[in-house]
């Protein structure tokens, strides 16, 4: 497997967090966002939409957006569960993962962000944006985990809630978002901070880290 990533996208570190907890190994090849590198030539042959992750796999097909990859780890490598549990439990897990991945971190992004620069937003503003876009969705996310016994976020062992998380918490420690009364997230943070596929996949342990 080859996975295409960036040492700081959220969507990248997602799957490197899959990958870390399936014990998969891949093939890191590195575009750098910030200078453009998605939208060469090559890479969008990869994946037409230009974004990050793309996953290329055995047979020569090319995966793209993080938790269409991580459902196709899961149905392919299925040991360890990343949607454990009945029907019941599992759809609550992909409803957290996609509160994250769907209506948080698209509007706070690097390509969102850009344009509301090119729109004339001060940067003041634009952080601004990130902020309060990264805190309302986390103090949702907050509610979203109900009365559970962690010490990950639906359980004893981490989900694909869990790497949907912490690259999150990783953009609102990077935007000023306060979570400080988020008593739950920070105790999911604290646990996947002890364990070594979250260590491993974080962003100042990637060889393009900057």
């Amino acid at each position: 497997m080859r996975l295409h990533g960036y040492f700081r996208s959220s969507a990248a570190w997602r799957v490197r967090i899959a990958l870390n907890l399936k014990g998969l190994t891949a093939e890191h090849v590195f575009h750098h966002l910030r200078r453009g590198e998605q939208r060469a030539p090559d890479y969008l042959r990869c994946n037409p939409q230009g974004l990050l992750p793309a996953l290329e796999v055995e047979d020569g097909a090319v995966l793209t957006q993080s938790l269409a990859i991580v459902e196709w780890l899961e149905e392919t490598r299925p040991e360890p569960r990343l949607l454990p549990g009945t029907a019941l439990e599992r759809a609550r897990i992909r409803a957290f993962a996609q509160a994250i991945a769907c209506d948080v971190h698209p509007v706070q992004n690097l390509k969102v962000l850009a344009r509301l620069r090119e729109e004339g937003w001060p940067e003041e503003k634009v952080t601004g944006w990130a902020r309060w876009v990264i805190q309302e969705g986390l103090e949702a996310c907050e509610k979203l985990l109900g009365e559970g016994e962690g010490p990950f976020c639906f359980g004893a062992t981490p989900t694909m809630a869990d790497l949907c998380l912490i690259p999150q918490l990783g953009n609102a420690k990077r935007f000023g978002a306060d979570i400080s009364a988020l008593t739950q997230i920070k105790a999911v943070a604290a646990a996947c901070a002890d364990h070594q596929a979250f260590i491993a996949a974080a962003p100042e342990n990637q060889p393009d880290a900057e």
